[in-house]
């Protein structure tokens, strides 16, 4: 008897023992949460703007979704980190180091936090692939195969990693005292802002306004539409970047959020065109989480539920007046809902935060109105950079490539033209 228990004692202390301040709970959800997040993208937001886009485009769509997790992770993986979370020195208010370069430093028992920088490294690369995948909704059915390639790989170096040390990398924003719990400006401002402008540039698809485009299959938009919301609780909740009380409320505002935005645009829908779509169901859901998703782990219940109906109601104004009124061919919605609600959802994280409002305040000691400026400081530079180099890096692929299909490849759909397959057997 002795016998055996020297040995399982000789066993443990063998074993690998787990780095100082590594919590396997932490662990678990931030790995979990990863999983969940990159289920957004794929296949989440692929069959979600696949089932919008008309029949003879949708294998396009799911292929440029699909792209971009591979360009972007590979990206990410040799220098996109790095540059995003790593110490840039006399630089760093702006830009990160090299110091993680193919992400050197990064072992087995590196931590971060209370978990394996190896899993914050691939959360935070969950958050990179879903960015650039947003935007292809803004021009949608008409872009080249290469270009959208080259637009996206220069967009995340160029404007996604900069705006992401920011604000999370320990930047300028950081240290002003930005509040943006997952991604608000990092990833909605960004992304609508660079599909407005990318839009705007493409033109508008052959037809537009004067000849309806349906979604061609609504099912495959509800089904996507489906995995978002589910997945989002990663999104939000692993924010937390622990499994505690934050990643709990933050789930719970962004599930309250979701629900209060698509009731709320069924129910805008039904005083202005007599009917609540299915449509008009999920964009509301998309906007109450955008909306919610950087006020999310700083917000109550009762926020949350403000928030979402005001994301239901001021989305759905953007989206009409975007493709009525200024007849801009965003295709897929990107800038009034994920824009625009990354917008307001910054701005009322500065209200809804503050715990001096009772049931629907939150949890932060903060002054509302200074608050509101920082985060109002944060807004602006985020837009103003965005537009700008997504200006300049959309111009020179243009120059370099093309940026558009011409009129009879357009006509004939991206699946053949670019892919030379079908989405469906004709």
């Amino acid at each position: 008897m002795l016998k055996i228990i020297a040995a399982l004692a000789g066993l443990f202390v063998t074993m690998p023992s787990f780095a100082a301040g590594l919590d396997g709970g932490d662990t678990a959800w931030i790995l979990t949460s990863t999983a969940l997040v990159l289920f957004m993208t794929i296949p989440g937001l692929a069959l979600f703007y696949g089932g919008l886009v008309r029949s003879r485009n949708v294998l396009s769509v799911l292929m440029q979704c699909f792209t971009i997790t591979c360009i972007v992770s590979i990206l990410w993986m040799v220098v996109g980190y790095s540059l995003a979370f790593g110490d840039g020195g006399s630089a760093n208010a702006f830009i990160g180091g090299l110091g993680n370069f193919m992400l050197g430093g990064i072992a087995e028992d590196t931590v971060s936090g209370s978990i394996p920088e190896s899993s914050f490294a691939l959360f935070q690369m969950t958050f990179a692939i879903i960015t650039p995948a947003l935007i292809i909704g803004g021009f949608a059915e008409r872009i080249r195969f290469s270009a959208m390639v080259v637009f996206s790989a220069a967009w995340l170096l160029l404007v996604y990693v900069p705006v992401c040390h920011w604000v999370w990398g320990g930047g300028w924003l950081s240290d002003l005292g930005l509040m943006d719990f997952a991604g608000g400006t990092v990833v909605h401002i960004t992304a609508g802002v660079a599909a407005l402008v990318a839009a705007i540039m493409l033109g508008n698809r052959r037809g537009f306004p004067t000849t309806a485009m349906p979604p061609h299959n609504m099912t495959l938009t509800i089904m996507g539409a489906g995995m978002l919301w589910v997945g989002w609780f990663g999104f939000n909740g692993g924010s937390a970047l622990a499994a505690n009380g934050d990643a709990a409320m933050a789930m719970l505002a962004t599930h309250i959020s979701a629900s209060a935005g698509a009731l709320t645009w069924m129910g805008a829908e039904w005083v202005k065109y007599g009917k609540p779509s299915a449509l008009g169901a999920v964009t509301g859901m998309v906007a109450g989480l955008g909306t919610i998703t950087p006020a999310s782990g700083f917000v109550g219940p009762g926020g949350a539920l403000l928030i979402g109906l005001s994301a239901g109601l001021v989305c759905f104004v953007a989206t009409n007046y975007i493709k009525r009124g200024l007849k801009i061919d965003d295709s897929l919605d990107v800038f009034p809902v994920h824009g625009v609600g990354g917008i307001l959802g910054t701005l009322l994280t500065a209200v809804f935060a503050s715990n001096a409002l009772g049931v629907f305040g939150g949890q932060e000691d903060i002054n509302i109105g200074s608050q509101l400026g920082i985060q109002a400081i944060g807004v602006g530079a985020t837009i103003v950079y965005t537009a700008i180099v997504t200006f300049v890096i959309f111009k020179v692929t243009d120059i370099l490539i093309g940026n558009r299909v011409d009129a009879d490849q357009e006509q004939e759909g991206l699946d053949i033209v670019s892919h030379n397959e079908r989405g469906y057997d004709l």
